[in-house]
């Protein structure tokens, strides 16, 4: 990991000014941005405060007057240019998230795919936003449902998927006429920036799209103003429980809407009748994709008596086979490091616990350099053990053996979260009662990736309130106004 890797973004695209009302604005300081791999620095950036907050949620709110009048048509053109050019700078926005976030180039890449996936979709639904008429129990006035943007969204992302978590909501919050003001993670602002500066490129309006980043140290207090100001109309946040329960006790006091995709602690399934191989490819796909830092990544692996001990071989062969880790930007990593040290320091913390309850490690279960750490496959794993109780959000594969569908169920409706859930099952019956018995918000069955932007992304439980993407998406960014037109003479 000792040689020395450069960013190689051209200007235009590398933005470190947040971006206020169509222009790029400083503030008092900045802080730095560093690549999770090396831990070497790779931008300073301006750190915003509570008055750059205000200043973005003035601008956004300006803006929404003419914005909310643009036709939906309007609104969809300016939005595909957007996408379009997205899909044109896709090797520049990828290089970004590799060496902010850490991630293989491919993933980036992928990424970038998904997330410029969402600015199309809410291009075309754009102009599907339709309101009702509906029958009335008198015939001398017609009743009207109309459907309105709310106004100003606060859009407070994580650092795991830098764009498309912006695009996931934005994308829908721009459609319909609302504007927004983003606050990006603190470790990964430079994709935001770079989505600025495209979406002025496609002449989004000054004031549609804002953007202030800041540190650790000042993201309460942005949080705040961006939760608390009587301008905001809405609040979407993609992030932890603990943090998002903080955001919904700001919003309460002036009662805004709010959209929370928070923690999952997914459940991986794999009963007597899957497709051992099939499960196998699955659970990689799931678990390993950007180094097991996904709310939707597989966290607890549960594996039927009867094919237990396939399973867990034929997964420890395709764990030494496919995985390998370095730097993102190598052609042939497919492991990042960690977001930071932190982050390893959760992961080694998770595994020591399960192996003083009794736990086995079959592969890995060691920290590397920085925030490095080997892929690890644990068996014996029971559910006293840290790592079943509570997210891990790194390569740590935990495996529960179990013997009946109500055990398996009984374990994966433990948790206080459900976002998504996992299974392999060739059985029809089988694959009806357990998805839907499962509490979760989303299930894939014989499938170990499910985000789309065609499908409803979002959780049950304390894994969040509300809907992304597909139809439902864009909902959360309108308020239904019942006209009643009366006096009518029949």
């Amino acid at each position: 990991m000792h040689r020395h890797y450069s960013l190689d973004v051209s200007a235009p695209l590398l933005r470190t000014q947040a971006f206020v009302d169509g222009r790029w604005v400083s503030a008092a300081s900045v802080f730095p941005v560093l690549d999770p791999a090396t831990g070497q620095e790779i931008a300073r950036v301006s750190d915003c405060g509570p008055a750059e907050a205000k200043q973005a949620v003035d601008a956004a709110y300006k803006a929404f007057q003419s914005w909310k009048l643009c036709t939906a048509k309007e609104r969809s053109v300016l939005l595909k240019k957007w996408f379009e050019l997205l899909t044109l700078h896709k090797d520049e926005l990828a290089k970004l998230i590799t060496f902010e976030c850490g991630k293989p180039m491919r993933e980036s890449l992928g990424e970038i795919a998904y997330s410029a996936s969402f600015i199309e979709w809410f291009s075309e639904e754009a102009r599907r936003v339709y309101g009702d008429v509906v029958p009335a129990s008198v015939n001398d006035r017609k009743i009207l449902l109309l459907k309105q943007p709310v106004g100003v969204a606060s859009i407070i992302t994580p650092w795991n998927f830098p764009s498309a978590m912006i695009t996931r909501k934005v994308g829908a919050a721009l459609a319909v006429g609302c504007t927004v003001v983003i606050k990006p993670a603190e470790d990964t602002p430079l994709s935001a920036l770079a989505l600025a500066e495209l979406a002025q490129q496609a002449g989004i309006p000054a004031g549609v799209l804002n953007v202030v980043p800041c540190s650790r140290e000042k993201a309460p207090a942005v949080g705040e103003v961006l939760c608390t100001d009587p301008s905001v109309a809405k609040i979407s946040f993609t992030g932890s429980t603990a943090t998002g329960k903080v955001l919904l006790k700001l919003a309460a006091d002036t009662v805004k809407k709010a959209s929370m995709e928070l923690g999952g602690h997914a459940p991986f399934i794999v009963f007597d009748s899957a497709d051992v191989d099939k499960a196998v490819a699955g659970a990689m796909a799931s678990k390993f994709r950007n180094s097991g830092q996904t709310c939707v990544c597989s966290n607890r692996f549960l594996v039927q008596s009867g094919i237990h001990d396939r399973f867990v071989e034929k997964l420890g062969r395709a764990m030494d086979a496919e995985l390998r880790m370095g730097h993102g930007s190598e052609p042939d990593t497919t492991q990042g490091p960690l977001i930071n040290i932190r982050a390893a320091e959760k992961v080694v913390h998770h595994i020591s616990d399960a192996v003083s309850r009794g736990a086995k490690v079959l592969r890995g279960g060691k920290r590397l350099d920085g925030s490095f750490m080997e892929p690890t496959l644990l068996a014996d794993v029971t559910t006293d053990m840290l790592c079943t109780q509570e997210e891990t959000f790194g390569p740590l594969v935990p495996v529960i053996r179990f013997n009946t569908e109500e055990e398996a169920l009984a374990i994966a409706n433990a948790a206080t979260v459900g976002l998504a859930g996992y299974f392999y099952s060739q059985d029809v019956s089988q694959i009806w009662r357990v998805a839907e018995a499962l509490e979760v918000g989303m299930v894939g069955v014989n499938e170990g990736l499910l985000s789309c932007p065609e499908a409803a992304f979002g959780g049950v439980k304390q894994s969040g309130l509300g809907r992304e993407g597909s139809k439902y998406g864009i909902d959360e960014y309108l308020e239904v106004k019942y006209m009643c037109l009366g006096g009518l003479k029949p």
